[in-house]
């Protein structure tokens, strides 16, 4: 269960001043680097650690966070605060922001209030980017280093818009400007750098690049273990061998992308990809509950005997979203997708439910939360599964 929730926290702490150039700022900066060089590894800029210190550095911190192996994935407009929290009440053990976007980060007051808020409770946690200019990249990074554990650089995002923005995975065709973002952050922030990545359709290409950010001084990589070109999820399994061969080419923490339905992948994945933990974005849209062992009944029905109702659904779960976006208020945009999302089956029951709710041009939570007693009233319930838990595992399904 999360703890009690403090008040939100909104960014205005600034980028960081110019350098100037004249000759006794010179002076000081070197005699800085030195004192910084002879300071404990823990001081997170890298510029004077050799390679397997960063490695051994990279371990520790990621120790320290207490090795979280279920995480939140990434997720544009639906891994926003809330949402981060409800799923760390049932289970996950770190997350990701949305992907923000650096340059509009780092210009506009307004898009980093609504676009980015946490809380206390909210760690350990990733703040993704996307970035295609490493001073920009470094300018938001800046922003928001005191209230992250990683600031993490979107290599992964296959969509038009990153396409159109030269972001995301299509810097795979720029690796000397990948490079060069992952050494811009590790020399100059106090706190790691992590990647998130996707596979190329040659694994040696994929190898040769998760050594090249691990070089350029990337502390920890997730792996997408489907190609740029391979959107559709339900159509294109993910490669865990891929994610393999990447956690037995590098040394740094590797975590797993693809393919987490529910605690059953959580294990096996784990387990044939020798990966440090697992990160799940869609299934965790429609469940959010997943890690802590509930499955929807697609998965509970079609699977192993001896699952049982879990005594929650997905109308609880939306009702705790809202109480949690009350307290921590985000776009209503957000809001609307999750809505959808969790209660999608509901509406194919009960549709004019649903057409009620896109036939309102703004929301109210008052709205929202009648509308849940509507479909109570209608007789809907749709209900999450759980099983058993067998000898030598945890609750939430991981080996002991």
């Amino acid at each position: 269960m999360a703890s009690s929730i403090s008040e939100t926290l909104t960014l205005t702490l600034p980028a960081g001043s110019p350098q100037d150039s004249n000759l006794d700022d010179h002076i000081c900066s070197e005699q800085q680097e030195h004192q910084e060089c002879q300071s404990s590894s823990a001081d997170w800029p890298s510029r004077c650690l050799t390679g397997e210190s960063r490695i051994e550095r990279a371990w520790a911190h990621w120790k320290k966070l207490g090795q979280p192996k279920l995480i939140v994935a990434p997720m544009v407009d639906n891994s926003e605060l809330p949402f981060r929290m409800l799923c760390r009440k049932y289970g996950a053990q770190a997350a990701y922001t949305p992907m923000l976007h650096s340059r509009i980060f780092s210009e506009n007051e307004k898009y980093r209030s609504q676009e980015f808020t946490t809380c206390k409770e909210d760690r350990p946690l990733f703040v993704q980017f996307c970035a295609n200019d490493p001073d920009t990249l470094l300018e938001a990074a800046q922003r928001v280093e005191p209230y992250c554990d990683y600031v993490d650089i979107n290599l992964g995002c296959p969509q038009r818009i990153a396409r159109r923005g030269n972001y995301g995975a299509f810097l795979m065709d720029n690796l000397p400007l990948v490079k060069s973002l992952v050494e811009k952050l590790a020399l100059n922030l106090h706190v790691p750098v992590s990647c998130k990545i996707r596979v190329f359709p040659n694994l040696q290409d994929t190898i040769n690049y998760a050594r090249m950010l691990e070089d350029a001084g990337c502390s920890l990589l997730a792996v997408h273990g489907r190609t740029r070109d391979e959107k559709d999820g339900k159509k294109f399994r993910a490669d865990w061998n891929a994610i393999k061969a990447v956690k037995n080419a590098v040394s740094i923490p590797v975590l797993a992308n693809g393919d987490i339905r529910h605690m059953d992948d959580v294990q096996r994945c784990l387990e044939e990809t020798g990966a440090d933990g697992v990160l799940s974005a869609e299934s965790l849209l429609e469940n959010p509950a997943l890690f802590a062992g509930f499955q929807t009944a697609e998965w509970a029905l079609g699977g192993e005997e001896g699952n049982k109702d879990g005594e929650l659904d997905q109308a609880n779960l939306l009702v705790e979203y809202l109480k949690l976006c009350e307290k921590y208020p985000v776009p209503w945009r957000m809001i609307r997708s999750h809505v959808h999302k969790l209660l999608g089956e509901w509406f194919r029951i009960q549709p004019q439910v649903r057409d009620d709710l896109n036939s309102q041009s703004k929301l109210t939570f008052e709205f929202l939360y009648n509308m849940v007693d509507q479909l109570r009233e209608l007789g809907v319930r749709i209900p999450l599964y759980t099983k058993d838990t067998p000898a030598g595992r945890t609750s939430n399904g991981i080996a002991t």
